[in-house]
């Protein structure tokens, strides 16, 4: 089932992000990631949170990638949401 992970930055963390990127997206890699990305202020120039589609098994796998995160753990969301997503267009194969 895929879900999908909105995480919301905490204000004024561009530095902790940035010194955390490696390590979250070599955690990305092992994972059934449908796609994902950072999530940009209105004016386009900063990264202010993240949008992650995964492949999971069940709310709980979706729940335990999220707080495996070296983002999360760092400390660096203010709130993550994670919600079961339905694929309309394209269709999924």
């Amino acid at each position: 089932m895929l879900y999908i992970l909105i995480c919301e930055d905490k204000p004024n963390s561009e530095a902790l992000r940035q010194s955390v990127r490696p390590k979250h997206l070599a955690y990305l890699e092992p994972f059934d990631i449908r796609f994902a990305g950072p999530m940009l202020s209105p004016d386009n120039t900063t990264m202010i949170g993240s949008m992650i589609v995964i492949d999971a098994t069940d709310q709980t796998a979706a729940e335990t990638f999220a707080a495996g995160d070296p983002y999360r753990q760092s400390g660096l969301f203010e709130k993550v949401t994670i919600r079961g997503f339905k694929q309309i267009i394209p269709p999924a194969s």
